[in-house]
């Protein structure tokens, strides 16, 4: 069955009423003409969760409608990339012949990246023993001869890793190429075309920068070790754990050595720069040591908290990432007291959804 919602030869029409929407929803700013970064029309996303129905002798894929709740069948997923569509016959034709990998399944995860690396996840309403790991690691021998593929089971308060967690994307930016681990489970941007587009045009709007870039919601470095080349220093932050250790893999992976990452939240991070709070994290660094003239904001969908936007507006130049249109309009509020906008644009992560990623580079009057 295919999707009701992927509809490819609506995709420019729906992508124009996205044009339209942001650009009156950002008219009372007076934003420069926006800049739109299209995605593939198919297979732009390079992970998906799909749930296991059991139906007798039969396990098939499924989704749930948004509006009515029912479920339907899905034997291939367009939006994902053709590797996860490619596996996805193949690994159900596996599991669903042996009862141990079957038995209390209720969902796989998959994971892929544009060099062809997979992970799956098998998610289970049971806990896992040694007689399933060696039926994961039989399946995982017969798709290794067609698959880059590596596997996690997952149960309550239960991770087992036949071998990694993660794969290596390899995204093409500004003539060179950077390379990200991207960790199972863990935030990571789903279209890798589209990332590719966002991070050349925060190079491009920070190109002649000046000084230290300070950088909030850092993850897994996705813009930092972009960004690092057009800074003397950076300085960023991010509270999840498994991203602060990714991003310091990726700085080693890219060899990039003038970027600084701290586990700290934006709010804790405000704290400090305002002399509100001392913090041990920050033993060993000396804030004032950062000339920061640019700071880069790409915050969850709640947006900024009150106290940062104040803080953020400090700075000469801001890049502020958005998933939320709408928090990033009530942010500009604030911000654009001091504030213009010089670069605004739409970066079509989500396609055939509501979702708009934003993007507005503003500098101080």
């Amino acid at each position: 069955m295919s999707l009701p919602f992927v509809d490819p030869e609506n995709y420019e029409t729906l992508l124009d009423a996205k044009k339209e929407r942001l650009n009156q929803q950002f008219s009372t700013f007076n934003p420069p003409a926006l800049e739109c970064f299209s995605s593939p029309k198919l297979h732009y996303r390079m992970r998906a969760e799909l749930r296991v129905w059991h139906n007798g002798d039969e396990l098939y894929y499924i989704m749930f409608d948004k509006k009515t709740k029912q479920k339907f069948r899905v034997d291939q997923f367009p939006p994902a990339s053709e590797l996860i569509n490619n596996l996805m016959p193949v690994l159900l034709e596996l599991v669903k012949s042996t009862e141990i990998l079957r038995y209390k399944l209720f969902q796989i995860d998959f994971l892929s990246n544009l060099k062809g690396q997979v992970i799956v996840s098998l998610l289970y309403h049971k806990q896992l023993d040694d007689n399933w790991l060696v039926e994961a690691k039989r399946i995982k021998a017969e798709l290794l001869k067609q698959f880059d593929i590596n596997f996690i089971g997952r149960a309550r308060k239960q991770k087992i890793l036949l071998d990694y967690d993660y794969v290596i994307e390899e995204l093409q930016v500004d003539g060179n190429k950077l390379f990200y681990q991207q960790i199972e489970n863990s935030f990571t941007q789903p279209n890798a075309k589209v990332c590719e587009k966002m991070l050349q045009w925060a190079i491009d709007c920070t190109r002649d920068s000046q000084g230290d870039l300070l950088e909030l919601y850092c993850g897994n470095g996705n813009f930092s070790l972009a960004l690092a080349k057009n800074f003397n220093k950076v300085l960023a932050t991010e509270i999840a754990k498994p991203s602060v250790e990714s991003a310091q893999f990726n700085m080693a992976q890219n060899d990039i050595n003038n970027v600084t990452v701290i586990r700290m939240s934006a709010e804790e991070f405000t704290q400090a720069i305002n002399g509100e709070r001392e913090f041990y994290r920050l033993k060993g660094i000396t804030l004032s040591d950062y000339q920061c003239n640019t700071i880069l904001v790409d915050p969850p969908r709640s947006g900024l908290d009150d106290k940062t936007v104040k803080m953020v507006q400090h700075y000469d130049n801001i890049l502020y990432i958005s998933c939320s249109p709408e928090t990033l309009s009530l942010n500009l509020e604030v911000l654009s007291e001091t504030h213009d906008i010089k670069r605004f644009a739409l970066f079509d992560q989500f396609p055939y959804t509501h979702h708009s990623e934003a993007g507005v580079y503003l500098v101080k009057r």
